[in-house]
């Protein structure tokens, strides 16, 4: 399991001008089953994803986020083993 923190890197008006295509890229990471929760930082400053895979699989889907091709947020990926979940959310332990 991944936590993919992203920071912003520009105004926030340079990343409302690639957020169209970056939630293109996030509803193609829920598609293929790699992404499993996301949302927003409050205050505004980036995001979380939730992801599966690989490392390298991460890596590369990463280097695909518009906002990382554009320069308007940096990653940080923790890769953490899940050991115990609540109720109803065994699913992130597979």
């Amino acid at each position: 399991m991944f936590i993919l923190s992203l920071t912003y890197t520009a105004e926030l008006s340079e990343v409302d001008r690639h957020i169209e295509p970056h939630m293109d890229w996030v509803k193609d990471g829920y598609d293929s089953g790699v992404f499993l929760a996301s949302g927003r930082k409050i205050p505004r400053t980036g995001g979380i994803i939730f992801a599966r895979g690989t490392r390298a699989e991460i890596d590369a889907r990463v280097a695909a986020d518009p906002f990382t091709i554009h320069g308007v947020a940096d990653y940080d990926i923790t890769e953490f083993a899940v050991t115990r979940t609540a109720p109803g959310l065994e699913a992130l332990s597979q």
